[in-house]
């Protein structure tokens, strides 16, 4: 079974801001080493949850430690009450068939 490498954050946000902040949140160029990434936001658009699948832990740390990261997270600063981030490995789960 497959293995995947996943960086998650949650961010909840000032009111009313999500338009800006998802301006300032995508990276200019893709990072080295990402494969997919997902956002899903509450109804309210004041917490995002970013979902992010890399080759490798040290593909995802290369990205998190390099000026492009620290300039994007410059510029989603002024939109971010809190944060919230993890790094995981894991795998999909068989359903049973029904």
């Amino acid at each position: 079974m497959e293995e995947h490498f996943v960086w998650v954050t949650t961010r909840r946000l000032r009111p009313g801001t999500l338009e800006e902040f998802e301006r300032a949140w995508r990276p200019a160029s893709p990072p080295r080493g990402l494969h997919r990434s997902y956002a899903y936001w509450s109804e309210d658009g004041q917490e995002v949850t970013g979902v992010s699948f890399w080759e490798s832990r040290e593909a995802c740390d290369a990205w998190r430690d390099s000026e492009a990261e620290a300039q994007r997270r410059e510029a989603m600063a002024p939109y971010v009450v809190e944060e919230r981030e993890g790094f995981y490995r894991g795998r999909e789960l068989a359903l049973p068939q029904g």
